[in-house]
């Protein structure tokens, strides 16, 4: 379980500011800089209005490098700190608490200059609208680049002599964004075949920027975007009910390699498991470092696709191993689910200095020393050399910083490397856990990196639902299935009680039972933040698939409540689409409709697939509101899924999804403690087909039957008519047509199984 990170107290600080009362973990890393940091609200915008002075807005988060490397050279430089409390009101943005700020002008960085990242450097008139930005600045000039001074200095005479024209390019600059970022549709119904010619674009674009030597789409720096593996995936899926083997076959090797690369890479972390967020060389080798929440949710949930489809024990592996980390890393005393892990860390107890990957990286002496006699084995399997070994791309380590220093690699299969030194591969992996153990308790003895211990209910989102559906999927994995250090073994049914309770959390301390609305995040308390778009998108999603991988059915009626709430909250009835706002407060100058699948998907793209799953459970005029909403979403968007396709890969899933006339039902009736009802719901999650939706009922609980009843009378009226007490029942149902019912889960997996297409 992991260790919470203490709140930090002012007494020893020569400067304290106003962060000091702040909970988020990234303002509290800068309450003892000199700098007189606001954080964001009314008292710092009334301060810029008396003084008539530009503000100076920096976003980051807890768990960004550049942040750090911005923080030392110039926020803790008296100098700096003199000359932006003198001549501008600073402000300190949380990006992870406040993503409706950092959409805001995030979006306008990237609109003027192409290019964005953290940490944002942004000024603004007192009236909070942009006048000039960028990223991350150095303190001096450097390679014909402005250095931080020097940017202070030019914009308090522009403020000076060029106020008026700067002013009217910032409003200008905000009306145009605000025009293009919250269109509405000019029809609630999408073209005949755009949804179709839109999944094929996608895979299409993807497939062309395919790197075929070491995996993934496109060239460094590398970012794992689970988003284009669902694609892949899908578009597979529609290419073999569709009778093309073959190209869906091309489609799942690159998925395949991919993942493969990425897990045998120093992306991935070998030792205690888990991936960091990006590698900065096209091998997946040396990455930065901070690993972030929503990255192993989508991950996990990716490679349990994968298994699904293969059955390859490779890709549930590193679904466990993401897992475990998570479990054992990353889950607070109350199952509340953590943000992320900092890239930085102290070399020593008491260094002065962090450095980034200092916890992650060996010296080849290093490993000799705690390994003895398997340092060899163990050195040649992780590419382990006394010279360092980020010497793979001239990209790895331009400047250096890891010299002498190991990014542990697999460049070989372990099965060569085993027959190489006469062993059995069993005993050769089994070695490789053991090695993996030692290496993992001398690390725990290192200073930790920082941890975000912010609960942020979207990202929870993405992590209960992996959790949720590895509890019936890898129940797949063969029996005699060997797992090592760092993946536990555990039953797989334990990450179900992982995903109930931080389910739990978020409805007992991040939701108005009340007012039915949601908070953004929690630390020491719910944040001020309201709840966005995405955290109501990602939680319905998660519930869905909790529900349908064997959770009770309050957690279906919360999702059908929270789906009510989000459509009275952000839904543009009008226009079609989803705001990422509430649009209630007046300092956020943009309420966008966000279509954009990144890091993470967005609100839009899963929107409309749990408008789609929820269409399929109930019947009437729900199911008929559910649908219509989702296609004008849909609509809202059509010009990107005709033009941009690769830009929303889960949204071309999503209108696919939409178009398919007749969804596949599993009705599963059986008591739901019964071990018979839980060998049927592993049946039917055995097989990756994301046109289908599984619903169970015990007929023995009257407020299920009252809830289906009520929603869905056919369910109500299956589950009363297929229930003999001694067995579980199961219902293929499609096409208003329902297989005869089926007490035997290898025959449930056989209807399943069937490769019909789902557009028959």
């Amino acid at each position: 379980m992991a260790e919470q990170t203490p709140t930090s107290t002012s007494h020893s600080h020569k400067h304290t500011n106003l962060l000091a009362t702040e909970h988020s973990p990234y303002l509290l890393q800068h309450a003892h800089n000199p700098v007189d940091w606001y954080p964001w609200g009314e008292d710092a915008f009334a301060e810029a209005r008396k003084r008539d002075i530009p503000i100076f807005l920096s976003i980051g988060y807890s768990t960004c490098h550049w942040c750090h490397v911005m923080e030392v050279e110039s926020f803790e430089d008296e100098g700096v700190a003199r000359f932006l409390n003198d001549l501008f009101v600073s402000i300190k943005v949380d990006r992870e608490e406040r993503p409706d700020v950092d959409k805001v002008y995030m979006t306008y960085v990237q609109a003027l200059y192409g290019g964005g990242g953290w940490p944002l450097s942004v000024f603004l008139s007192p009236d909070l609208k942009p006048l000039m930005g960028g990223t991350y600045f150095p303190p001096d000039d450097k390679y014909g680049r402005p250095g931080f001074k020097t940017i202070l200095r030019k914009m308090k005479d522009a403020w000076d002599t060029k106020r008026d024209t700067l002013i009217q390019s910032g409003t200008f600059a905000i009306e145009q964004l605000s025009e293009a970022l919250s269109a509405s549709a000019d029809s609630k119904k999408l073209p005949d075949g755009l949804t179709q010619n839109a999944l094929n674009l996608c895979a299409e674009q993807l497939s062309r920027s395919y790197d075929s030597l070491f995996g993934g789409f496109g060239s460094a720096p590398k970012f794992p975007r689970p988003v284009e593996i669902q694609l892949m995936l899908y578009h597979s899926k529609m290419l073999e009910e569709a009778g093309k083997s073959v190209k869906a076959n091309e489609g799942l090797k690159m998925v395949f390699f991919t993942l493969q690369c990425m897990a045998k890479g120093g992306i991935h972390d070998h030792i205690g498991g888990g991936f960091h967020r990006y590698s900065v060389d096209e091998r997946w080798h040396v990455p930065h470092f901070e690993k972030m929440l929503y990255d192993q949710g989508q991950l996990a949930n990716v490679c349990l696709d994968t298994f699904s489809i293969t059955k390859d024990v490779i890709y549930s592996y590193i679904s466990r191993d993401i897992l475990d980390y998570l479990r054992r890393d990353m889950v607070g005393p109350h199952g509340e689910i953590f943000s992320a892990e900092d890239a930085d860390s102290a070399e020593s107890e008491g260094a002065a200095r962090k450095k980034e990957g200092a916890y992650y990286i060996w010296a080849s002496k290093e490993v000799e020393d705690i390994l003895g006699d398997h340092a060899i084995l163990f050195k040649e399997h992780y590419y382990v050399k006394p010279t360092g070994n980020c010497d793979l791309s001239r990209m790895s380590d331009p400047d250096d910083e890891f010299k002498g220093k190991n990014v542990l690699i697999e460049l070989n299969e372990s099965s060569a490397l085993a027959s190489k030194l006469g062993l059995p591969k069993e005993k050769y992996l089994d070695i490789l856990g053991e090695c993996r153990r030692k290496l993992f308790d001398v690390r725990s003895c290192r200073p930790k990196p920082h941890l975000d211990d912010k609960v942020i209910v979207s990202w929870n989102g993405l992590v209960i639902s992996s959790f949720a559906r590895s509890s019936k999927i890898l129940k797949g994995e063969a029996e005699s299935s060997i797992f090592n250090f760092p993946i536990v073994g555990c039953d797989p049914k334990e990450y179900m009680e992982v995903a109930e309770k931080a389910a739990s959390f978020i409805r007992s301390h991040l939701y108005d039972e009340q007012t039915h609305r949601l908070h953004h995040s929690f630390r020491n308390g719910p944040s001020m933040a309201p709840g966005f778009l995405d955290d109501y998108a990602f939680l319905i999603s998660a519930l869905l698939d909790v529900y349908e991988f064997g959770g009770e059915t309050k957690w279906l009626i919360w999702a059908t409540e929270l789906q009510n709430i989000q459509d009275e909250l952000f839904l543009d009835r009008e226009g079609g689409g989803y705001f990422n706002t509430v649009g209630d407060d007046p300092s956020v100058l943009l309420r966008v409709k966000e279509d954009h699948d990144g890091a993470e998907p967005s609100g839009n793209s899963v929107s409309v697939i749990n408008l789609i799953r929820l269409a399929s459970m109930v019947t009437g005029s729900k199911s008929d509101n559910y649908r219509q909403i989702a296609e004008h979403v849909l609509a809202v968007f059509k010009t990107r899924l005709t033009d941009m396709a690769m830009a929303v890969p889960l949204m071309c899933c999503a209108a696919d999804m939409l178009s398919v006339p007749s969804r596949k039902q599993v009705v599963l009736v059986g008591n739901k403690s019964s071990v018979d009802l839980e060998n049927m719901l592993v049946a039917a999650h055995a097989s990756y087909d994301p046109n289908k939706t599984v619903i169970h009922i015990d007929p023995t609980d009257t407020e299920e039957l009252d809830f289906w009843a009520e929603n869905n009378s056919n369910i109500a009226s299956m589950a009363r008519n297929n229930f003999p007490a001694d067995k579980a029942v199961a219902l293929v149902c499609q096409n208003f047509t329902c297989s005869p019912p089926v007490t035997d889960p290898k025959l449930l997996q056989i209807l399943l199984s069937n490769k019909t297409s789902s557009r028959a």
